[in-house]
């Protein structure tokens, strides 16, 4: 990748720095269309790639004031698109790992003899009574991601809260009820995720 920085690109660029809007929207404008293409170059997938490229402006927005001031915006742009779409790769290939695993305890635990399970009814219930224990806001994050299908920018905008906020509340939802859980042994906690997060069997 080239890093030469014209004058005029390192004028903009202090310019961002400094929180000129105008500026970080030249970046946008001169760079975006490209970024997606280089990052669908990498998942073949247009609406993740146009994601990911958005997040990459988002937090070049925010941690402006962090550039160097002598720094090639073009190269910093590709080099966290790259990183990132490497990124998206391997969490995809993890995923796809954890769900292997996820099919064959289910496949186990169909096998069992079912007097060795709880019924679902009372799976609902105790799931029930772990959503009840946690914290509020926890609580309520959870249930409108879960309850009334709201994704996670959904649930922030709602609540006034970061998409990264948001994401935090669900895993300690998540590692919460497992916890409360654990009592009632780990294949419970399968059959949780089997019911309550279908979007993780879905390929």
């Amino acid at each position: 990748m080239n890093s030469y920085v014209s004058d005029e690109e390192l004028f903009i660029l202090q310019r961002m720095i400094d929180g000129d809007e105008i500026a970080f929207k030249y970046f946008f404008d001169t760079y975006y269309d490209d970024l997606c293409n280089f990052v669908n170059s990498y998942l073949r997938d247009k609406p993740l790639s146009e994601d990911i490229v958005q997040g990459i402006f988002i937090y070049l927005w925010d941690n402006r004031s962090s550039l160097p001031r002598n720094c090639s915006v073009k190269s910093y742009l590709y080099t966290a698109s790259k990183n990132r779409s490497l990124n998206q790769i391997r969490d995809t290939k993890n995923r796809n790992d954890v769900l292997e695993k996820l099919y064959t305890c289910l496949q186990v635990i169909s096998e069992e003899n079912t007097e060795q399970s709880l019924e679902l009814k009372e799976l609902k219930e105790i799931i029930t009574k772990a959503v009840d224990e946690l914290p509020q806001q926890c609580k309520t994050i959870y249930q409108l991601s879960r309850n009334e299908g709201l994704t996670n920018k959904e649930i922030a905008e709602k609540l006034g809260l970061s998409i990264k906020t948001v994401e935090n509340q669900i895993t300690i939802a998540i590692r919460k009820i497992k916890d409360f859980l654990q009592p009632y042994h780990y294949q419970i906690f399968i059959l949780f995720i089997f019911f309550n997060f279908p979007e993780f069997f879905r390929g």
